[in-house]
């Protein structure tokens, strides 16, 4: 609606804008070409909140032609994608199901060619191929990898909607918050006090009284609070500021809660942090803030005296004092608080007679202007920590928000957003076309006045330079970059309806400190994942090399397809869960983010799959060729070949657990691992001596040395062989913990 006169009118807009601050209305155009939706100072939108005052204007959109009905349908119109890492894995499986096909269907015609085998035979020996190198387990485990992950985060106050989104988090290189409550404590506070011979620093965030005031570098104090009566000048303002002031403060919930305005608490706490107690005023008469003549004034009975005292715009109340003279001081120090990102009130105050009961706005003039405080709402304490972090483990974190860009800037340098903090505003990304925003969105790491669409358009460009990219919000003004992040998080309690649903987790506290968390545990997801992955492939292919060598050989095939098919769903099923429970490695957070589009494993991994997967097959076509060699029967061959196989799996399980050497302070962190190997044993164990079993697996009672010593000495190769290759990788081929 567009505004034809305005009357004090002033509206909140944060479902539009993010920022909580009423934004004050008039009636007189605009003369910016393209101003930021929160510069539209004569518009009035849909779903916003009147605070005060009164207006009329023209309707100049309806429905889904509105700001917000914008919002509804750029949400439509965001398509879901998959996860980084269902396309991974889905490409892995794709990959694998034509390899696994094709050696199939060559195995069978050369079979065919060579006439060893009967063709039931044959195409039994294929059948148990395949069905031996698909590695069934992969999608349980990683099920349950992801499980798992969602409980850990929900022990950190992290609500996960979908499974893949736990990974997701660990891959992100850039993660998008917005300011207001995300990065800042959304409680207006006085952090500066410029008095007409002084500059205070005030101590002390938020609404808690708790704080004190520096000057020249120390702490006045009297007892525990600060003796602000030494300066005459701070303890006029000090007084003032709790007679202007309507706001109330009210401990709930283990906060400070406000009834009132945002900057009338800020004063109120200045005034309790001084006092130790809150304001009592004997009003006379007052005047509320109107955007006539830009403050508001109070008439008031304090000490025994009768006082007009004014709140407001600092050039306003400045024109109505009588320091004139000290203009130039007034205007330096007024542009070192902006410059700060500070907003700037001027507090002054006049003696009158006791006979004055009004207040006649018209007439006010020849006051003491007691000086300046600057307030801000200052960032989190918890949030500087995280960013450090987040940049630590090479993930930016831009700020985006529909506030001023220099306090934007200001609270970003507060934070050590990046070392060099470099801002752009809604109106400059609206004149880039996609192209021109996707080349210049990497050079920005601040983005002030930003709209519902613009934060939408930051996100693609950024997803289009190949980013995985996070967005946290918490208003329908952030729904529709929640969705279409690659990771959408929103806020729990403040957080609105819509962003929760559009997003993929929800802080349960609001705490942006536990985005680190999540970065960590979705790190540790992949990797167990990865773990996973890299331990089934070499196994199952195992088994099927030992169908394929010896078709190729001509040999008979030293594993009947009943054990083979126990080593891939039972024992593969059985020790593949031990990475479940692998805790994080050393480090992860000081690691870069790892690049999806390499996929879930390197040059090295594949190359590593290979020769893992001919050393174990290898080893039981050996064993089981030299003991039918020795004329024992071929059952006690196979179940030899069984053992080894298993053993190898057992062995090759410790040699991928963790980065580090197997012998090593990381030996038993996993316990679990040794339960389920224990677990696997004991099946093991039931399969070659209980008779029953010995039917259906075609096992037999042999003795030690056999059974076990032959296997155990194989499984300890195997060990030695990827511990040397995993000292060679890491020692000179650079660590490979991250995807190439």
């Amino acid at each position: 609606m567009r505004l034809i006169s305005a009357d004090n009118f002033n509206v909140q807009e944060s479902v539009l804008t993010g920022e909580t601050n009423p934004v004050e209305k008039q009636e007189e155009p605009i003369t910016e070409t393209t101003p930021a939706l929160a510069d539209r100072k004569n518009m009035v939108y849909a779903s916003t909140a009147v605070t005060s005052g009164s207006a009329v204007g023209i309707v100049t959109a309806t429905a889904e032609d509105t700001e917000i009905g914008h919002i509804q349908q750029s949400v439509s119109d965001v398509k879901q994608t998959t996860t980084p890492l269902m396309r991974n894995l889905n490409s892995l499986g794709v990959g694998l199901s034509i390899a696994i096909v094709v050696a199939a269907v060559l195995l069978f015609l050369l079979g065919m060619v060579m006439d060893t085998y009967s063709l039931p035979t044959l195409l039994i020996a294929v059948i148990t191929m395949v069905v031996g190198s698909m590695p069934e387990g992969l999608p349980a485990s990683t099920s349950v990898v992801l499980a798992m992950g969602t409980r850990q985060m929900t022990k950190k106050n992290v609500i996960v909607k979908s499974l893949p989104a736990v990974e997701t988090l660990g891959a992100v290189d850039i993660v998008n918050t917005d300011k207001t409550g995300t990065l800042t404590k959304n409680e207006m506070t006085v952090t500066k006090v410029v008095t007409p011979e002084h500059t205070f620093d005030v101590t002390g965030v938020g609404y808690d009284d708790n704080g004190g005031v520096n000057f020249d570098g120390h702490l006045k104090l009297n007892g525990n609070k600060v003796d602000w009566h030494q300066d005459n000048a701070m303890e006029w303002l000090v007084k003032i500021a709790g007679q202007t002031t309507d706001a109330e403060l009210h401990f709930e919930n283990n906060r400070w809660e406000l009834t009132g305005e945002p900057t009338d608490g800020a004063l109120t706490t200045l005034y309790r942090k001084m006092t130790g107690h809150d304001p009592e005023v004997e009003e006379v008469d007052s005047l509320p803030f109107d955007s006539a003549f830009r403050f508001s004034a109070r008439l008031a009975d304090l000490d025994g005296q009768r006082l007009l005292m004014v709140k407001g715009s600092p050039a306003t109340v400045l024109r109505l004092t009588d320091q004139a003279n000290q203009t130039a001081y007034w205007d330096d120090a007024m542009d070192d608080l902006t410059a700060d990102g500070l907003r700037v009130v001027a507090l002054a105050y006049q003696e009158v007679d006791d006979d004055v009961t009004t207040i006649d706005a018209q007439a006010i003039g020849g006051l003491h202007l007691a000086g300046l405080v600057g307030i801000i709402d200052p960032p989190r304490e918890e949030a500087a920590t995280a960013i450090a972090e987040l940049r630590q483990a090479g993930v930016q974190v831009k700020m985006i928000t529909g506030d001023h860009p220099d306090t934007a800037m200001a609270i970003a340098n507060k934070l050590n957003l990046a070392a060099n903090v470099k801002a752009i505003t809604g109106p400059e990304i609206d004149a880039m076309d996609d192209q021109q925003l996707q080349a210049h969105i990497d050079d920005y790491n601040v983005f002030a006045r930003a709209t519902p669409n613009n934060k939408l358009r930051i996100v693609r460009a950024q997803q289009a330079n190949n980013h995985v990219v996070s967005m946290t919000g918490d208003g329908v003004n952030d729904a529709p970059a929640l969705k279409q992040a690659d990771i959408g998080v929103a806020m729990g309690i403040k957080g609105t309806e819509v962003a929760k649903e559009s997003a993929d987790m929800v802080l349960a506290d609001d705490d942006f400190a536990d985005i680190v968390a999540a970065v960590r545990e979705g790190r540790h997801v992949f990797d167990n994942i990865r773990k996973t992955i890299r331990f089934l492939l070499p196994t199952s292919f195992a088994e099927g090399l030992v169908v394929i060598i010896s078709i190729l050989m001509g040999h008979e095939l030293p594993l009947y397809p009943t054990q083979l098919l126990w080593i891939n769903m039972v024992s593969a099923l059985t020790i593949q869960f031990a990475f479940i429970f692998e805790p994080p490695e050393a480090g992860i957070m000081a690691r870069g983010p790892r690049n999806v589009k390499s996929g879930l494993l390197s040059k090295l991994d594949y190359f590593e799959i290979g020769y893992v997967s001919f050393l174990i097959s290898g080893l039981g076509i050996f064993a089981y060729n030299y003991l039918t060699a020795l004329g024992l029967p071929n059952v006690v061959g196979s179940t030899m070949s069984l053992n080894i196989i298993i053993f190898g799996k057992i062995f090759y399980l410790f040699n991928l657990r963790n980065d580090h050497p197997v012998i090593s302070k990381y030996f038993f962190q996993n316990k679990m691992a040794f339960y389920i190997i224990g677990i696997l044993i004991l099946l093991q164990l039931g399969i070659i001596y209980l008779p029953f079993m010995q039917s259906v697996f075609h096992t037999t009672s042999i003795n030690f040395w056999y059974g076990w010593g032959i296997p155990i000495i194989c499984g300890i190769v195997v060990l030695i062989v990827t511990e040397v290759g995993k000292f060679i990788r890491f020692r000179w081929m650079g660590k490979d913990g991250v995807i190439d």
